[in-house]
């Protein structure tokens, strides 16, 4: 792939925040696709088959990757951000690319994401992917979950 020079970083503006993510290709469609729980936009591609999976997609499609805010190279924030701001990035990047439609996939966590915004943009999705999304956690039974959660939450979890 010496050929193919990664893509360019950008910034979209959502509210007040700088939210970082790349483009490929230029197919007839926009795909954006909505990370799970990590994401870093320039990191990606040092994982095998990231890159390659992204230019493939963007023989037909216009491909869109980001980061989400708090994370990889976009701005951080005071406090963790509600699902709706996370969802008007996805807005904010649609806006600045100029793309009145796109096809979203989401993955894992960014599942939610996406749902979210078709059912407040219908007129904005023309079709939604969901890869590995959930509606619960398992680990949601266990009796002290909450207290767990907030313990890591606080002190920044196993391996701090």
């Amino acid at each position: 792939m010496s050929d193919f020079e990664l893509p360019v970083t950008r910034y979209a503006l959502s509210g007040e925040l700088n939210i970082a993510y790349q483009k490929i290709g230029e197919g007839p469609i926009d795909l954006i696709i909505v990370p799970g729980m990590v994401s870093h936009v320039e990191f990606m591609h040092e994982g095998p088959g990231y890159t390659a999976s992204l230019r493939r997609l963007s023989h037909f499609a216009r491909v869109v990757t980001f980061d989400k805010r708090g994370q990889g190279l976009s701005d951080r924030m005071g406090d963790a951000p509600s699902l709706e701001q996370r969802m008007d990035d996805v807005r904010a990047i649609m806006d600045e690319i100029g793309s009145p439609r796109a096809a979203l996939m989401g993955i894992s966590e960014g599942s939610a994401m996406s749902i979210l915004f078709a059912a407040t943009y219908p007129d904005r999705v023309s079709h939604l992917i969901l890869y590995a999304g959930f509606a619960s956690s398992p680990a949601q039974k266990i009796a002290n979950y909450a207290a767990l959660v907030s313990e890591r939450a606080t002190l920044g979890g196993p391996g701090r």
